[in-house]
């Protein structure tokens, strides 16, 4: 799954994590200062001051995305000398560009929530005293061009990005059919083989590549809107029954998603051996069927009808375990939705923010809790990821001459 993509994957995995510190470590240790003699661009552009929204690019940023890109070049150059493989390019380039460009996007959004915050006190202020503070047409329109600058290239880009993506998902599947391909003549004696191959690889792909992008994109918005809730948070000035809390906001974000996570994992603990005995099960009516294709003495009704009762035994205790685990999911959603509101009851009733900051500190607060909550708006597709993940596993095993084809290994 990995060994055919990636080179050497578990050295490759452990070195971008630690990658990743040692660029930050430098970054806090002087880099940032460095501006002056390395930046290739963006010596003339703005200086802001602390608190100001500003233009999205400023002299600041321009140096941190170019401190980004030239380490994020530098990682992939490492790898090009050390564990250069046919797939370098997508594995080991594709994966970090991938990274980077979420990082952009999540820097983008959080240029638009302080957006937000100036562009609702502007309309409060039009609505207030009969627009005593001579709010114009003009500076509302001139507000919604400024974001449109930067939203109309960024609209562009994720369409390529996602273009871009549909490739890399291929060619990851590419390189494990490849591999697979290989070892056909061990494979194929398992139950269910031409499936595992074809189906498997292609859901394995996208899956894995859907749900890395999701939790990298997770982190990078913790990191990015964590100090800016964190900030907002001294606004609010109490929460209710225990009272004034620094960054009190993020504890509510945190204990939320905590709660969450928690009662899902709980609930839905039978989900993924539930999910793997379908596919065995399903696998076994299959075989029996593409028999039938060629055999007239296969696929008879006895025989099909104790299959298809088995289908349907698993189904139907699949479809009860999701019954009452999305009762939970759904009612925790659907509550969450409502921390927020009775978290700033008493900073409402005190007049202590305005309807800019309030939506600020919604879009901060909701980007934030969304990445806490990774795992319960990831659950299901998570459980179908691990019954993929066992089936290739057991397919591979064979591949390392171990046992395979077991009953209990014999699903598609």
């Amino acid at each position: 799954m990995f060994d055919s993509f990636f080179p050497k994957p578990k050295l490759f995995f452990l070195s971008a994590v630690l990658w990743f510190f040692v660029v930050l470590a430098i970054w806090h240790l002087g880099a940032k200062e460095w501006a002056d003699s390395l930046a290739l661009f963006g010596r003339g552009l703005a200086e802001v001051a602390p608190g100001e929204r500003g233009p999205f690019l400023t002299a600041a940023k321009s140096w941190v995305y170019q401190y980004i890109v030239i380490t994020s070049i530098m990682f992939c150059l490492l790898w090009a000398y050390f564990g250069r493989s046919r797939w370098f390019a997508w594995s080991v380039g594709g994966s970090t560009f991938i990274l980077v460009f979420t990082y952009f996007v999540v820097q983008i959004s959080v240029w638009i929530n302080n957006w937000y915050g100036e562009f609702y006190d502007l309309i409060q202020s039009a609505l207030t005293d009969n627009n005593a503070a001579g709010v114009t047409a003009a500076d509302l329109y001139s507000q919604i061009a400024t974001v449109l600058y930067i939203l109309i290239p960024t609209i562009l880009a994720r369409v390529l990005f996602t273009y871009f993506v549909s490739h890399y998902v291929f060619r990851w599947r590419t390189a494990m059919n490849e591999y697979y391909m290989l070892h056909w003549k061990k494979l194929r004696l398992i139950e269910g083989a031409s499936q595992r191959v074809q189906e498997d690889t292609m859901r394995f792909a996208a899956m894995m590549e859907g749900l890395g992008a999701r939790f990298v994109s997770s982190v990078m918005t913790l990191l990015a809107f964590l100090p800016v809730l964190w900030n907002l948070s001294k606004q609010v000035t109490e929460l209710p029954i225990i009272g004034p809390v620094s960054g009190s906001l993020v504890f509510v974000a945190l204990l939320s998603s905590i709660f969450g996570t928690i009662l899902l994992a709980i609930v839905g603990r039978k989900l993924p051996g539930l999910e793997f005995n379908n596919q065995k099960v399903e696998a076994a009516y299959r075989k029996e069927l593409v028999h039938g294709e060629d055999s007239v003495e296969r696929a008879q009704p006895p025989t099909i009808a104790e299959l298809f009762a088995g289908v349907r035994k698993n189904y139907f205790k699949l479809y009860f375990e999701y019954l009452y685990f999305n009762v939970f999911r759904f009612a925790y959603l659907q509550g969450s939705n409502f921390f927020l509101l009775i978290a700033l009851v008493p900073t409402f009733v005190a007049g202590a923010i305005t309807f800019g900051v309030f939506q600020q500190i919604s879009q901060a607060f909701s980007r934030v809790e969304g990445s806490f909550q990774y795992l319960v708006n990831s659950w299901t597709q998570i459980v179908e990821l691990m019954s993929i993940y066992k089936r290739l596993k057991a397919f591979e095993s064979a591949i390392d001459g171990e046992s395979s084809d077991e009953p209990e290994l014999g699903m598609a």
